[in-house]
């Protein structure tokens, strides 16, 4: 099943760009990018093809996990240039990531019954 979230993804990219848009390296192209990608990814791990969910319950339950997908993007935006590093420091300034992991804290995957 192929599912058009092109609303939810403007929606979240819109809310990122208010909140990124100052930063001097902004690229509004590679952040929809990370917010398409974050979509498929929460899609991929709640496993809807074990429901039996139309593409209209998906997206309703999708933006219930608006803040998850606005964090999971945001996350991987910034980590453009820095995929990998688990430290950072630089003039007095360090820098550690989370465990990208934890940002899907509360996600709950369907599973397949036999």
């Amino acid at each position: 099943m192929i599912i058009d979230f092109t609303e939810l993804q403007n929606e979240i990219v819109t809310d990122l760009t208010i909140e990124l848009q100052d930063d001097d390296d902004f690229n509004a192209a590679k952040l929809s990018n990370k917010v398409k990608l974050a979509i498929k990814e929460i899609i991929s791990k709640r496993n809807y093809g074990a429901t039996s969910y139309t593409e209209e319950m998906i997206l309703s339950d999708l933006y219930n996990y608006y803040s998850m997908i606005t964090n999971v993007a945001r996350y991987d935006y910034n980590q453009i240039g820095a995929e990998g590093q688990s430290a950072h420091s630089e003039n007095g300034t360090n820098r550690t990531w989370v465990k990208r992991d934890e940002l899907f804290k509360g996600l709950v995957s369907f599973v397949d019954v036999i």
